[in-house]
Formats: structure tokens, sequence, C-alpha cells
């Protein structure tokens, strides 16, 4: 079930719901008729007026086509001014706030670490504190962010979650040893819920070498949706070529994967490494 945060009415969410509304209303076009415009659902317009969803940087670059908009008045603008919050990269604000909660089903690769939903709060911080001029504040407050995630998996109808992860992450030194035993434990600690599976990819596939990634799958017809891992920054879309081309990946990565029990092995033997 989603739970919806707290809207101030003067925030760039709700100002862009009502800008899209006020816009829709004097062009005398109805929710659906934006919508076959928009290529989106007449139910993903409504919700974007209400300011229950998240707008992505696409449906902001549509609107702003679709209504000759640019500059201080454009829907790019107010996208970006949702998405600055301290302490988060803007990029991924729409999918922590607005995808990842939600999903019934959420898939991972990671070939460089292990995935941020099954970190520790230790892991997390030795991980993040490595961020480009990032202060202690922001640091924190990254770490607290992170550890929010996680507790999609305490409510009752958790997202079933499958991680693939390449071998070299057991054996990649984050923090120390203590740091890498207790995250090892917790991964498999985690591992053991019915709704997570982990499963260990082979280090000689190649698919993943684009980088770290996630598809979600998610409720009432909405299309699936990724994020993906770049140098600069990640990209959140719902475009169906790129959701293809993530998943072609994902396929060709599991076909590499070690069954489950055998990588839980390989995590146990990797962790007795960590002395």
């Amino acid at each position: 079930m989603s739970v919806e945060p707290f809207l101030d009415p003067a925030s760039p969410r709700m100002r862009f719901g009502a800008e899209m509304r006020r816009l829709r209303e004097e062009a005398r076009l109805s929710q659906a008729a934006v919508a076959a415009r928009l290529g989106c659902t007449q139910t993903q317009v409504s919700r974007l007026e209400a300011a229950t969803r998240t707008p992505s940087r696409s449906d902001a670059e549509r609107l702003d086509r679709f209504y000759g908009l640019e500059g201080a008045t454009s829907f790019t603008r107010l996208y970006h001014r949702i998405l600055a919050k301290p302490g988060s990269p803007a990029w991924f604000m729409s999918w922590t706030e607005e995808i990842e909660p939600n999903a019934l089903v959420l898939q991972s690769w990671d070939p460089l670490l292990v995935p941020g939903l099954l970190q520790t709060e230790a892991y997390a911080r030795h991980v993040l504190k490595h961020s480009v001029r990032i202060t202690p504040e922001e640091l924190e407050e990254r770490v607290r962010m992170r550890m929010r995630r996680g507790q999609i998996f305490d409510r009752d109808a958790s997202p079933l979650f499958t991680a693939l992860i390449d071998e070299g992450v057991l054996h990649r030194e984050v923090g120390d040893a203590e740091v890498m035993r207790e995250q090892l434990d917790h991964l498999l600690e985690m591992a053991q819920r019915p709704a997570i599976s982990v499963q260990i990819v082979d280090p000689k596939c190649l698919a993943g070498m684009s980088g770290a990634f996630m598809i979600a799958e998610l409720p009432n017809g909405q299309p699936d949706t990724i994020h993906a891992d770049s140098s600069v920054e990640g990209q959140v879309t719902d475009d169906y070529e790129s959701v293809v081309s993530v998943r072609n990946q994902y396929e060709a990565l599991r076909r590499s994967a070690y069954p489950e029990r055998m990588s839980l092995k390989m995590v146990e033997e990797a962790r007795r490494t960590w002395t």
C-alpha cells in the first residue's frame, strides 16, 4: 500500500501539479486528452496533478514540449527543484520516494557493491563518505535515507526482491574486516526472508559491465521502471526501449548466476576470509 507523504502546498511538487492542471484547464482539455498526447495513462496525469506521483524527467520534458514552455516557467525547472533535497542526489529521489516503496517486484544488479537495500549502516557510511565534496551533515542524511529504504522489507506486503551480485563484491574491502563480516552476515540474514533472493554472478560474465541497475514492477498497470547508474548521474525512466534493454541485460546476468543455495555458501565462505 502506498503511503502518501505530507505535501506542503507551496512545495515544487504541488506547484508542478497545480501548473499542469491550470494549463490543461486553460486549454480546455480533459486529463484523458493530455494523457493521450503525452503517451501515458489518465491515472498518471491525475496523480501528477494531485502531487501524489513524483514526476520523472521525461514527464517534465514532454509537458514543456506540449505547452511550449521554457526557462523559469518550465516543468523541467520545477522538476529539478522537486528533487533538490539536501543529502540526496536529485536524480534518485523520484526512485526512493515514488517507485521503490510501491513496487511489487524489484530486481537489481550490482557489479561493485552490496546493493543499497541490503547494506548495513557501517558499510553504507564507508561507501557514501567518498562522495565528492560531501559534508558530514550530508553524509549522515544519506546514511539515514539508505537505512530507511531497507524498511520496505519490514512491511507485511514487502516487494519480492532478487539481487544479482558480482562475486568480486564479496571480496572487495569496504571499511575493514569487521565491517565486511557484519555486512556479509546481514546479507545472509536478509536472504533467509521469503521475499528476498540473493544470487552471486560468475565474474566472467560481461553482460553487466555498463553498471548497476534496478528494475521495478509496479501495481495498477503502471509501466515497469528502471534506474541505471552512470559515472555522472543515474537515470530513472519508464521508457519502453530502455526498460527492454535493461531487462535483456538482467536475463543474461541471471543465466550466469549461481543457484541460490550455492550463492549463499559462497557468501558464507567469503565471510570466513574476513578475519
